[in-house]
């Protein structure tokens, strides 16, 4: 398929994230392909992921950086190198700086394992589970320099079961999470996000996102 948007993916560990979008891009009509997968981490299972399916690495790795933007330097000239259009972040643990943010300011996108503006942060399960809501969920960004904030794109809802402990809940917010980076890489190819001040609008049909069966509390 010709002319997909060009998509590169940044990951730290095990990449099941970015399964998911190979996966997607491998279908036939998926409008974006993934032209790079690059680590911060050398030898992060993801980049084997990405290896099995043909798809060019690289590592960079933060360590052998005196400062965080000459480690962003590095990165942005192995993003550019591979003709990237759109970043998404897949488990990529590391913050990255307001200039490097700005620099690819509504095209680097994040994932989220909670219903933002909720749970910004790390533990968003147990926290979740403190606080007793009765609904979590995924969330896929724009990015913003703020940690976990930014236009979004699509969210999934799972509901929080009696007797779910951290592990149950995340692996179901998971399942939410690899149907919808998907759906947020096809609305971006295929140019229906418009970015209005801090909201993400999708062009055409009012499509909602895939959302998990709301059973009863038990």
């Amino acid at each position: 398929m010709e002319g997909r948007l060009k998509l590169s993916v940044l990951i730290s560990g095990r990449g099941s994230n970015l399964q998911a979008l190979i996966d997607a891009s491998l279908a036939p009509g998926f409008p974006a392909e993934i032209v790079r997968v690059i680590s911060n981490i050398p030898g992060a299972g993801g980049l084997e992921r990405a290896s099995t399916a043909g798809i060019p690495t690289a590592v960079v790795p933060h360590k052998d950086y005196p400062d965080r933007e000459s480690f962003e330097s590095a990165l942005d000239q192995e993003i550019r190198s591979a003709g990237t259009e759109l970043i998404a972040l897949a488990g990529f643990m590391r913050l990255l700086t307001e200039g490097f943010v700005d620099e690819w300011r509504d095209r680097l996108i994040n994932i989220h394992p909670s219903l933002l503006p909720s749970f910004k942060g790390l533990h968003t399960h147990e926290r979740a589970l403190e606080a007793g809501v009765r609904y979590t969920g995924c969330t896929v960004h724009y990015v913003r320099p703020a940690m976990d904030e930014g236009p979004i794109i699509v969210q999934s809802a799972v509901p929080v079961l009696s007797g779910d402990d951290a592990d149950t809940l995340a692996g179901r917010v998971l399942a939410q999470e690899h149907a919808i980076y998907p759906l947020a890489v096809r609305l971006i190819a295929e140019g229906r996000v418009q970015v209005d001040g801090e909201r993400a609008i999708i062009k055409g049909e009012n499509l909602q996102a895939p959302c998990a069966t709301i059973n009863p509390l038990v």
